[in-house]
């Protein structure tokens, strides 16, 4: 039988385990952490019983996951729950953005924009699962379906910007500049419109489900998947050197590619090396959880039913404040998304505590508190939030790395999704899963397809192990 080692428990590398172990590949998962799940944790943070998500929370990738899909993980405890809304995007005063999983339903809202939003979203969503073929894996191959990924793949190619232009109202822009900005990139570069419409067109067709009992079911499941395969996992191990790995057929990185770096040392052909060492990661992430008493007194009543509300003004104001976070420059009034998962998911409240999930776009390492910049912000669009606040737990972009080391400098999406980086990943080449040693992958979300707890950037790297398996073995 074949052997594997898969070093890391995020949702890419349970995924590359599962699909090993799914071949007959004999596979054991080492996690540096006590619990498996990486970005997917959850847990109690400010009052006993409620709930929070440590990072990944809301999920229109992981629910519309062909991989996931396919792994019947209902009979392993992972449970999807819709909002009634999924997401709104406040504007000064009363007026608001709303996002609804119906194409028909969003555009009727957005005025003399709703043509040109059914025309951007109409077709590609109900063509998702062929697109999805191509667009959840490498790009540097042929196509499966070149003619509906030419139709979805020309307008990614342009920055945000440019596509902002092509909505009129200022709802519009300001909806599709704050899913696009998910990318923590400046919206005037080339292909900083991709990853918006990617989120967007996957929300359409699957909805921005949160998971039942918090983001941790979808480490859960897929851990109990892999144990039902005879996979092993082995939790508290931190792997730091190339010798504490056994031999094996397959060896996997759940990892950033520097990290990868430092474990196999000159073993790493010298290209790849150099690629991996060279990674450039992205601006940060500054987190606050909240327990609030009574919900988020929004201004605009939709905000009250939405599963995500993205506070960042309007269209030209989103441009200018990722502009300066990417530049090293803290906004007075920086991008902050806000997760309302409780909504869908009403176990994870304590009576009428709820858990409240926020983060601020700022720059790469920074130092400061953003916690009353978050609040601030908040408070904007609603104002009386601060008197509702009963507790909150801060992680800053130094403390997200000591709990998923992935995230370096507070960098969620494990590397800055610029254009070399979001179509290629750590280094050039037609396999982005390969790290130039035999039988050796690289399997996080560093490689792509990017980020997220859909688990392809995993499936795609067992896949790439799989048929280097099968060579060797003829």
């Amino acid at each position: 039988m074949s052997t594997a080692v898969v070093v890391g428990a995020g949702p890419n590398g349970l995924a590359a385990a599962v699909a090993l172990a799914d071949r007959g590949v004999a596979v054991t998962v080492l996690e540096a952490a006590e619990e498996v799940g990486g970005g997917t944790r959850s847990g109690e943070a400010i009052v006993p019983g409620l709930l929070h998500d440590h990072c990944s929370a809301v999920h229109p990738m992981a629910v519309g996951s062909a991989f996931l899909r396919g792994l019947d993980l209902e009979r392993h405890g992972l449970h999807w729950r819709w909002p009634e809304i999924d997401c709104v995007h406040p504007l000064d005063g009363r007026d608001a953005a709303v996002l609804h999983r119906s194409v028909a339903e969003t555009a009727a809202g957005l005025g003399t924009d709703g043509k040109r939003w059914r025309l951007a979203f109409g077709s590609n969503t109900e063509a998702y699962e062929k697109l999805a073929a191509d667009i959840m894996g490498p790009l540097l191959r042929l196509p499966s379906h070149p003619l509906r990924l030419a139709r979805f793949g020309l307008p990614t190619l342009l920055p945000a910007s440019a596509f902002a232009r092509f909505l009129r109202t200022e709802g519009a822009r300001a909806l599709f500049g704050g899913v696009a900005a998910h990318a923590f990139q400046p919206l005037h570069h080339p292909v900083s419109s991709a990853i918006g419409l990617g989120i967007l067109t996957a929300g359409h067709r699957y909805g921005w489900a949160v998971a039942a009992g918090g983001s941790r079911s979808i480490g859960q499941a897929l851990a109990s998947k892999l144990r039902e395969l005879g996979g092993k996992i082995e939790t508290g191990v931190r792997v730091t050197h190339a010798s504490q790995l056994p031999a094996t057929d397959l060896t996997l990185f759940d990892l950033a590619p520097g990290a990868v770096a430092a474990i196999l040392g000159d073993r790493l052909p010298a290209a790849t090396a150099r690629a991996y060492r060279r990674f450039r990661h992205g601006p940060g992430a500054f987190k606050v959880d909240f327990a609030i008493e009574g919900g988020v007194p929004w201004n605009h009543p939709s905000a009250r039913r939405a599963g995500t509300v993205h506070l960042g003004g309007t269209y030209a104001e989103i441009a200018a404040t990722e502009r300066q976070t990417h530049a090293g420059a803290m906004p007075e009034r920086p991008f902050v998304l806000v997760g309302q998962q409780y909504l869908a998911d009403p176990g994870r409240s304590v009576g009428d505590v709820h858990p409240l999930w926020t983060y601020a776009h700022v720059p790469h390492g920074y130092t400061g508190d953003a916690s009353q910049a978050i609040i601030a912000q908040i408070e904007r669009f609603a104002p009386g939030f601060r008197e509702r606040i009963i507790g909150m737990a801060v992680r800053s972009t130094s403390d997200l790395p000591g709990h998923n080391p992935n995230y370096v400098g507070g960098d969620i999406l494990t590397g800055a999704k610029d254009p070399a980086q979001l179509l290629l990943g750590p280094r050039p080449g037609r396999n982005p899963y390969s790290t130039g040693i035999p039988g050796t992958f690289l399997c996080s979300a560093a490689t792509p397809p990017g980020p997220g707890a859909h688990g392809m950037c995993g499936a795609n790297a067992a896949a790439a192990a799989l048929r280097y398996l099968h060579r060797r073995l003829g």
